[in-house]
């Protein structure tokens, strides 16, 4: 039933776990049940689906202080800290038919006027916490999307698919078949709310059987099952500012999921991670390539030629006596970003030979005893 979700054991983790804790439980649990590796699994998409719900309240600070304290006030039907000798389960108040409220002095609460936790609450039981007539803003959507290291650092565009929760677009939301008659809810009368009591008050809570729409339709519909909702596919093309790095934050407004009764839609929130490449690396805005030179180059020194980002060739001449690690700094050749810009950092890395023919064997010999070396 909704009044028992407990967010901390969908995710299977303790109501002190860390943000890093709940971060990784989430990760994990949703890439078992994620629908694209579950096709056709009903349950397995339902299961992702609470995975999700849970981690938007508990992975976002203010939400979860907010979603405690109201476990801690009872509000979940037996989670978190009712006082003692407060009842476990739901308890009438005045007005409630045979309830005198065992001494308490029950007050009913609607979470609508409290600083979102009217939002909140409804988000907790599917989102059907809002008067049902009101428009309901679209889900927001967090992700990480993985890009290219090149892309990151002169930026571009890269095209992400993203799975949703939207409006049924069989039944508009409402949950009924096509042709289905449409009732006035029996559990709730028609309020889309029901009142429970719990720990020595009352709160309001979106109604188990209508889902807070206030009616029932005779028939449900068998797209969605009767939810109003269902996932769904969509491609956006994401604008990848330069000099992105892994961590990187952007909000892409209206993007997210599609809203309900005319409701804006939410935002997509993009985390990205970078790729690494084959040749560069980076350290802040500069540009890290590690080149290798033989011991000749390194000894007598040289003359070598490096590719920057844009592919243009820069020369640069290695003295004699270069030990393996060196770095020479070319200024402006790395990463732009704002009104700052990097250097191209040039690391050399000295490679001996792995075998040697019997010539070369005596000629490095002769080498270091002339020059007084151990071997």
């Amino acid at each position: 039933m909704a009044q028992n979700k407990d967010f901390y054991a969908v995710l299977g983790v303790s109501s002190s776990a860390t943000h890093d804790e709940i971060k990784k439980a989430y990760r994990k649990l949703a890439s078992r049940h994620h629908p694209d590796k579950n096709p056709g699994d009903a349950k397995a998409a339902e299961r992702f689906k609470g995975i999700t719900e849970a981690y938007q309240v508990l992975g976002d600070a203010d939400k979860r202080k907010q979603y405690d304290e109201m476990r801690r006030l009872g509000a979940f039907g037996g989670f978190g800290g009712a006082r003692p000798g407060a009842s476990r389960g739901p308890r009438p108040g005045p007005g409630f038919p045979g309830g005198d409220g065992g001494g308490f002095r029950f007050e009913e609460v609607d979470f609508g006027g409290l600083g979102g936790l009217g939002d909140l609450f409804g988000s907790m039981f599917g989102g059907a916490g809002r008067r049902r007539n009101e428009p309901e803003r679209g889900q927001d959507i967090e992700t990480t999307l993985e890009v290219p290291f090149r892309t990151a650092a002169v930026g571009g565009k890269v095209t992400i698919d993203l799975e949703v929760t939207e409006e049924c677009g069989t039944c508009r939301g409402t949950g009924a078949a096509p042709g289905a008659k449409i009732q006035t809810c029996s559990e709730c009368g028609g309020r889309g709310t029901i009142s429970f009591g719990q720990g020595g008050f009352a709160v309001q809570r979106p109604c188990p059987r209508c889902l807070g729409r206030g009616q029932v339709p005779s028939k449900p519909c068998e797209t969605c099952n009767g939810a109003g909702e269902a996932r769904a596919r969509k491609k956006i093309n994401v604008t990848v500012p330069e000099g992105t790095d892994s961590g990187t934050k952007i909000r892409l407004r209206g993007q997210g999921g599609r809203g309900t009764k005319s409701g804006a839609p939410g935002d997509l929130r993009i985390t990205f991670q970078v790729l690494p490449d084959r040749f560069f690396g980076r350290e802040g805005l500069d540009l890290v390539a590690r080149v290798p030179i033989n011991i000749a180059q390194a000894t007598l020194g040289s003359k070598i030629n490096v590719k920057s980002l844009d592919g243009k060739k820069v020369s640069l001449r290695i003295p004699a006596g270069t030990p393996s690690g060196k770095r020479f700094r070319v200024r402006e050749l790395g990463i732009a970003k704002g009104a700052g810009k990097g250097d191209l950092i040039v690391e050399v890395e000295v490679v001996v030979p792995e075998k040697l023919t019997p010539e070369q064997e005596r000629m490095m010999k002769d080498f270091a005893d002339a020059g007084g070396m151990k071997y």
